[in-house]
């Protein structure tokens, strides 16, 4: 039998969204006292994220900058000529080093003078973004593709258009603050705890608020759709799934169910832990799925895509993501032991035990 407390708090864990509509462009949207919500545009099917301000003393910090190029120059220009004008920035910190969330960190710190904190990790991580166009780095991606069974057209794609996003950012600056797993920041009247998780970055930055149940969860727990978990040439045996399945975990049992997610793109909402069970369903279904499709015959990374995004046609951008998303499942297949790999012709091939 259920208590009344149990039937409320699971009506309480029920997803909910206090705000279905986002900002609009030149918008700024109050969804706590001193809390600030913007939308900038992306260019690509993912076609937004979230920028947070956060009042600090006489100014707000800066929670990511936005995709680097000149829309969103622009858009912050409109921005702070409009709503938010006259507001200074005492400090950007930035979740983790994809270019849509990183992409304006100089411009930003140069603009307002203000320094920047991050995650080392992700610190580093920007930095090799930026510098990572060496042949010597463009061979070895060529041949991790290969080696899972991409031939060379679709490899020449995935090398070219697929990964033009990463360079979209502007000159990092050349210091920053290091933001660690477990330390307090103090952010105005606010004392928010530092959690760092793995998965779709190597150890992205969330932050929470205990006294106000506030839970900024950058893209590790997003409202709507799946994040990115992915596995790339410069890792290529990492178990990137089985490091943001872990990270899920952890944040079901140290958060409340009743706190106020602001994700780094879709609309806040309530119902984490629901939110989190959805999100660890979807990836067990991709491994039933690819589980299915290796029991009668070997199967490579390139064979098992199609059977996991088989909803969408896959532009060159898309498929560079799906690709290292498969990889990433065949990793953690492997190392929980439901899959085992065999090389032929120096192609991977996945059978299930």
């Amino acid at each position: 039998m259920h208590s009344k407390s149990d039937s409320v708090q699971s009506s309480a864990e029920a997803l909910r969204y206090p705000w279905e509509q986002h900002p609009g462009p030149e918008e700024v949207v109050e969804v706590r006292p001193g809390v600030l919500w913007v939308r900038l545009k992306l260019p690509f099917r993912l076609n937004h994220v979230n920028i947070y301000l956060l009042a600090d003393g006489d100014g707000y910090a800066m929670i990511d900058s936005g995709f680097g190029n000149e829309e969103t120059i622009e858009a912050w220009t409109k921005l702070f000529e409009g709503p938010l004008k006259g507001v200074r920035i005492t400090r950007l910190i930035v979740t983790h080093s994809h270019p849509d969330h990183v992409g304006l960190a100089g411009w930003i710190v140069e603009r307002f003078n203000c320094p920047l904190e991050m995650s080392q990790v992700e610190y580093l991580q920007s930095v090799y973004h930026q510098n990572r166009g060496t042949e010597e780095r463009r061979n070895a991606q060529r041949l991790f593709f290969r080696r899972h069974g991409m031939d060379e057209t679709l490899t020449d794609k995935l090398l070219g258009r697929g990964q033009e996003y990463l360079k979209r950012v502007s000159v990092l600056p050349a210091s920053y603050r290091r933001v660690s797993h477990g330390d307090e920041v103090v952010i105005g009247t606010r004392r928010f705890k530092v959690i760092t998780g793995g998965g779709h970055a190597l150890d992205q930055m969330m932050l929470y608020c205990a006294d106000d149940k506030l839970f900024l969860s950058a893209d590790q727990v997003l409202s709507k759709i799946s994040p990115n978990v992915s596995v790339w040439a410069v890792e290529p045996d990492q178990n990137s799934l089985g490091e943001y399945l872990a990270s899920l975990a952890s944040l079901t049992t140290t958060l409340p169910y009743d706190a106020l997610v602001l994700p780094g793109h879709g609309v806040p909402f309530y119902g984490l832990k629901t939110r989190i069970k959805q999100l660890a369903d979807h990836h067990e279904e991709r491994c039933r799925l690819i589980a299915d499709a290796c029991r009668e015959v070997p199967q490579t990374s390139s064979q098992l895509v199609p059977v996991v995004f088989h909803k969408h046609v896959l532009d060159p951008h898309q498929m560079g993501f799906a690709a290292g998303e498969l990889i990433a499942h065949v990793n953690y297949m492997l190392v929980e032991g439901r899959l085992t790999a065999q090389e032929k012709d120096g192609v991977l091939q996945f059978r299930t035990t």
